[in-house]
């Protein structure tokens, strides 16, 4: 389930594929990126084929997944690959600059400081390395929060 803009001034259109392994289609178009857009759409499916829904992959915009979960909670809800790294690079941005001004207060030089690019990056040894090699602590939140989302990728 996506949207996409077809006209401007924020106009989209609701798009429902079905995604199979011997199958690739665009199933359901949808007016609007609404609620009711969304809901219309398993109103179209009925609850027979919608309780048949195994795996079902979207954005994160929070009317789709409130309908999703209300409609077809069963189903394995996959979020889609570029919203869970827009949200895990602003979340490793905040923790960043909190560290930055925590390491400043410590007395510390400000390694943290332009490096946001670097932490962004897939390989996490060039901060480990600037890290280390300013004697500031490798047990920072701003390391494990990275590591950790290496490992979602």
């Amino acid at each position: 389930m996506d949207e996409i803009a077809w006209q401007r001034g924020h106009r989209y259109l609701t798009l429902v594929y079905q995604i199979d392994a011997d199958c690739r289609r665009l199933l359901w178009i949808g007016q609007e990126r609404k609620v009711k857009a969304l809901l219309r759409f398993f109103r179209w499916l009925g609850k027979d084929r919608s309780r048949e829904l195994r795996y079902i992959c979207s954005d994160m915009w929070k009317p789709y997944l409130k309908v999703i979960a209300k409609k077809a909670g069963h189903a394995i809800h996959v979020l889609d690959r570029f919203h869970i790294m827009a949200n895990l690079s602003k979340a490793i941005d905040q923790v960043r600059a909190e560290e930055a001004r925590q390491l400043k207060r410590e007395g510390y030089e400000p390694v943290l400081t332009n490096s946001r690019w670097l932490l962004l990056k897939r390989h996490l040894s060039g901060v480990l390395s600037d890290i280390s090699g300013n004697k500031v602590s490798a047990n920072r939140r701003l390391v494990k929060g990275r590591a950790v989302g290496r490992r979602l990728v």
